[in-house]
């Protein structure tokens, strides 16, 4: 007998088919990544058997290359990688920057002998001279009074750097950066000196009896005259007269007093030498026929790279001095050390100018992937660190892909639903990126605009106020590739930078 549907059981039955509905049809999220399930383990995989058949490169090194991002902290590495990621058309979590593709990593604990959270100078030395120093002192033991102005004192306590060592073994050398080239992390390398900020003779206090840091580089040992065939960086003004006009800043002039035109002595010393201040000048320089090659672009620091295209003079990129300075050393029989910065990351932090330091390290990781496609990682070790972070964080929920200059906005708690900014307790929006002080702590919280955080002008919010951003204190990386780049491991003292760097060479 078949049985009889009622009113209610239609009901009932339809209620149910509701119920299921609402059970198996599901809303799209609003945001996603491009994985596919499959290629989370496709990838780790991979991985898994390239670092399987890592094979170590156990010989003597003929060539180093030492970058050093001023400043970039892991928090900049990370913002970097998503920025040149979403430059690309990409969420930007996934990418990496060229040197994170390396196969060696360690951390760097970057203290200094009398500093929790360090300045450039003691940073800078231990990774050149393997020893922990002062506060605002260059390749100068702890012993170093301050400011002393005794030039036997600061001959006895000062210590021998990688680039002097290299010159004595008959190697060439060369240092590039974007700031000047008398600045901290480049005169680590030259020059020996109670105070960085002794660039120029007009630097020092009254009856000093030291030499300024200009004239260390052009006074050098003869062997680290000789083997100094690249000087590339911005400071010009620290080398000329003060009644000498800039080439390009007719309003400017040189810093000396002592009437001395060291770039005149410089040329008068490097007959086979040529010096520029511009890009035409830099691009005509060619490789294979120098000796020497004297690039001053700027009287102080050169451009940030998110501006260079527009200096008037025009300015070589950090990519393109790399490359220069790699042609001309690979000329060098008995190979070379290069020691390259991207100095200007540092500053733009101190600015609290986060959008500046990215691209100065997207820059870095340029140069750092054309010097490994330009040299043998059989006889190049490549070494790629920072001398101290900064206080960059990356904070708030902001969903995958959220533009990393960006407002913070959530993923939406159920699917289907947009996506919405992030509020703080004011009602205001806020950025990703932020600090934990400086310039930014002193404008009035306001609601903000995908104009505002994307302009290259735009300080990011702080928390405690001062003039400029101060300097990170937690440990730095360390990225490697070539031979006894596998002795970079675990969590390293900074000097011990340079006993790998000695070891690989034999010395």
């Amino acid at each position: 007998m078949a049985s009889k549907i009622t009113s209610s059981g239609i009901s009932s039955l339809l209620g149910g088919i509701i119920f299921i509905s609402a059970i198996t049809v599901h809303a799209e999220p609003a945001v996603r990544g491009p994985e596919q399930v499959q290629d989370w383990q496709k990838t780790g995989l991979a991985f898994l058997q390239t670092a399987a058949a890592q094979q170590t490169i156990n010989k003597t090194a003929k060539n180093i290359i030492l970058f050093v991002g001023d400043g970039m902290g892991l928090s900049t590495v990370t913002a970097a990688r998503i920025l040149q990621g979403q430059q690309q058309g990409k969420p930007g979590e996934e990418n990496q920057l060229a040197f994170e593709r390396f196969p060696y990593l360690a951390l760097s604990k970057t203290y200094s002998w009398d500093q929790q959270t360090p300045d450039s100078a003691p940073t800078m030395t231990a990774i050149v001279t393997g020893y922990k120093a002062r506060e605002g002192m260059l390749s100068v033991n702890h012993l170093t009074a301050r400011a002393e102005c005794d030039a036997a004192k600061i001959s006895a306590n000062s210590l021998p750097t990688l680039l002097e060592q290299s010159a004595q073994a008959g190697k060439a050398t060369g240092i590039v950066t974007t700031t000047r080239i008398t600045h901290a992390t480049p005169a680590a390398n030259y020059a020996h000196t109670a105070m960085r900020d002794w660039e120029a003779d007009s630097d020092l206090p009254p009856r000093c009896g030291v030499k300024d840091i200009a004239r260390q580089l052009i006074e050098a040992s003869p062997a680290v005259r000789n083997s100094l065939k690249v000087v590339l960086g911005g400071g010009r003004a620290k080398f000329m007269r003060v009644d000498q006009l800039d080439p390009e800043y007719p309003n400017k002039r040189g810093a000396r007093k002592d009437g001395r035109d060291l770039l005149a002595e410089w040329q008068a010393l490097h007959q086979q030498g040529v010096y520029v201040t511009d890009n035409k000048g830099f691009k005509a320089a060619d490789s294979a026929r120098f000796d020497t090659l004297l690039g001053l672009f700027e009287p102080s620091h050169m451009q940030y790279e998110a501006d260079r295209l527009a200096d008037k003079a025009g300015e070589p990129s950090l990519t393109e001095m790399t490359e220069k300075a790699i042609q001309r050393l690979q000329r060098s029989p008995k190979g070379y050390f290069l020691q390259i910065e991207a100095g200007r990351i540092d500053h733009a932090h101190h600015a609290g100018n986060a959008k500046r330091a990215l691209l100065d390290t997207i820059m870095l990781s340029d140069a750092v992937a054309r010097a490994r496609a330009m040299t043998s990682v059989e006889d190049t070790l490549i070494i790629v660190t920072a001398d101290h972070s900064h206080t960059l964080t990356l904070a708030g929920y902001p969903h995958r892909g959220n533009p990393i200059l960006g407002v913070v906005k959530d993923v939406p708690e159920q699917d289907g639903a947009p996506v919405s900014e992030s509020k703080d307790e004011l009602g205001l929006n806020y950025t990703t990126l932020g600090y934990a002080n400086g310039p930014g702590a002193q404008h009035p919280r306001h609601a903000i605009t995908a104009a505002d955080s994307e302009d290259v002008e735009y300080q990011q919010a702080a928390l405690v106020p001062l003039k400029s951003e101060t300097h990170g204190g937690e440990d730095v990386a360390i990225f490697a590739s070539g031979p006894q780049a596998h002795l970079f491991r675990g969590v390293m003292e900074q000097n011990w930078i340079y006993y790998v760097m000695r070891h690989a060479f034999g010395f």
